[in-house]
């Protein structure tokens, strides 16, 4: 016979022994599922993560100067930035310009001190030319200003020592129409600059009202398909779907054809009397309007119509048989379940909408460009990296923002419906 004891610490052993399998098997479900997940982790990381990391450091980053101008910065550091800087700068600038004109750093640094006083680039490839000079510190500020009066000119240096960092404010504040002065003061950029809040304001002026008509007809079209027979149903799908099958530029493409002043729309009108001359519908924020809301509508229908489908028709029946009149039991009852659809769509749609680029460029006219369209002219024309990043990663921040207005939407409407 096995006395209590002995019977206690054989159970005991088998229940720890039991744990340690359960744990080891859960431990090897998890690996499965990192290995299974771990390239799509690492595509993630790849493609998105790390780009949208380099843009953002790209927006605060400024080495240009600090690269080519070490000597410079450095006797700059202790200077009060009141009155001419003394002779060791003039001779630590003429020793960093002549050693950048050797490398490439002095395109860069004449590219970035542009950006700060326009004609620097040309001071900076005319100074370089000039160089070397021999002598002490003291000739080197004559024989600097004998290159160019404007090395005597304070604004010149104070550029220098305002941008000495390698981390800099200039390019996010550029974007908000805002500068700082040369002691670090915060100011509103000068009128003839201020551009940037009005393309903001603009942009997402036209997404607005792009997803605001977008969920207008939207809303009637998923509501009649949702109550369609599912063979029905699948075939109006199927035509929303059409557009995805065709490339973004013919859409356009066909747009200008229909929207020219001998395009079908105004022969249209014009043939039912609705007009007596074209209407002007091409490169303004009417055509615009109309591409977009034209190339983004599936998005906002398939959100309403996968919500709409799941919504008993029986809730409607039931308050119009309690006495309720059909229209209040429809906006009443049926409108409030398909919130969710509604954020859903809206957001995707309006977020999609801010970062066009093509259909303003090609359909609008210069008022109608949007941020996109600046971000790929700093990009690709002005090559100005620091702008174009700044601008993108305000961007990103407007659409984080809408994204987590978003969620607290979907949590309100999650909770008050388990209520």
């Amino acid at each position: 016979m096995i006395d209590e004891p002995t019977s206690t610490t054989a159970t005991a052993a088998s229940q720890r022994q039991l744990k340690q399998e359960l744990r080891r098997a859960e431990m090897r479900k998890r690996a499965s599922a990192l290995a299974l997940i771990a390239p799509l982790a690492l595509f993630l990381l790849v493609v998105f993560a790390v780009p949208i990391a380099a843009l953002l450091k790209r927006a605060v980053s400024s080495p240009e100067i600090p690269n080519a101008l070490p000597h410079t910065v450095a006797v700059l550091a202790k200077w009060d930035r009141r009155a001419l800087p003394p002779d060791a700068a003039f001779s630590a600038l003429a020793t960093d310009l002549a050693t950048a004109r050797q490398g490439n750093s002095a395109g860069e640094l004449a590219r970035r001190l542009n950006n700060e006083i326009s004609g620097y680039r040309s001071l900076v490839a005319k100074t370089a030319r000039a160089l070397p000079v021999d002598g002490d510190a003291a000739h080197a500020r004559e024989a600097l200003i004998a290159i160019d009066p404007r090395w005597g000119e304070l604004p010149y240096w104070q550029a220098i020592a305002k941008n000495s960092s390698r981390t800099t404010p200039f390019f996010l504040l550029a974007s908000l129409d805002l500068q700082q002065d040369n002691f670090g003061n915060i100011h509103k950029a000068p009128p003839e600059g201020a551009i940037f809040l009005d393309i903001f304001g603009r942009t997402l002026w036209i997404g607005a009202l792009t997803t605001g008509l977008a969920l207008l007809i939207a809303f009637p079209l998923a509501y009649w398909a949702s109550t369609l027979p599912a063979r029905q149903a699948n075939l109006v799908m199927i035509c929303v779907l059409i557009p995805f099958w065709t490339s973004v530029l013919v859409r356009i493409a066909a747009w200008v054809v229909l929207l020219q002043q001998s395009g079908l729309v105004n022969t249209g009108l014009m043939a039912l009397g609705i007009t007596n001359a074209p209407l002007a519908l091409l490169f303004n924020r009417t055509g615009v309007t109309i591409s977009m809301v034209h190339i983004l509508l599936p998005f906002m229908i398939l959100p309403l119509y996968s919500v709409m489908k799941s919504i008993p028709p029986t809730y409607q029946r039931a308050a119009i048989s309690l006495g309720s009149h059909p229209f209040a039991a429809f906006w009443r009852v049926y409108v409030p379940q398909t919130y969710a659809g509604i954020a859903a769509g809206v957001l995707l749609v309006f977020i999609t909408a801010i970062g066009y680029y093509i259909t303003p460029a090609l359909l609008g006219g210069p008022g109608d460009q949007m941020v996109s369209y600046y971000i790929a002219y700093f990009t690709n024309q002005a090559v100005n990296w620091g702008m174009a990043c700044a601008l993108g990663a305000l961007l990103l921040v407007a659409t984080l923002v809408l994204y987590a207005v978003y969620q607290r939407i979907s949590k309100t409407n999650a909770h008050a419906n388990v209520r």
